[in-house]
């Protein structure tokens, strides 16, 4: 016996629930005091070696890895063959530079605009307190505040 196909559901639809509906539920149950109690007991997991606690930690405070790790073996030919990817890589974008001066007109006008931007952030974001620029020679010993990086650019 053959069954015949169900047509469409008739009636009308409830409201559905959506991303925004539960974020706003758990930005109103969750204070900052309550986060920062959890932040607290994960450290506190941490330093007595869960590891758990240690990579969530981790993953927000260094980041998860962007790219993987060079093989022993491509690290071994690069000594070799006397080259340092990283090296190269900073260095890519001077060299691009100075060899199509013509492709890089605009630079200074990008960087420019981004360094309003940057401006126009710092006096809008406060700074954490705890950001502190390491002695340099030359300095006079005292730290001061710096711009985090991302502002800076």
């Amino acid at each position: 016996m053959a069954r015949a196909k169900q047509g469409l559901i008739r009636g009308s639809g409830a409201h559905r629930r959506t991303e925004s509906d539960y974020m706003g539920v758990l930005l109103d149950t969750v204070t900052l005091d309550d986060w920062r109690d959890v932040v607290t007991g994960t450290l506190q997991l941490a330093k007595q070696g869960d590891p758990a606690a240690r990579a969530w930690l981790a993953q927000y405070l260094v980041g998860k890895p962007e790219t993987k790790a060079p093989t022993p073996l491509t690290v071994v030919v690069n000594q070799w063959a006397g080259r340092d990817p990283v090296a190269e890589k900073l260095a890519r974008p001077l060299i691009n530079r100075e060899k199509f001066p013509d492709l890089h007109e605009d630079d200074d006008w990008e960087e420019s605009i981004q360094a309003a931007i940057a401006a126009e952030l710092a006096k809008k974001l406060p700074l954490p307190q705890s950001v502190e620029k390491p002695a340099t020679a030359g300095d006079s010993g005292e730290s001061a505040a710096v711009i985090p990086m991302q502002l800076a650019k």
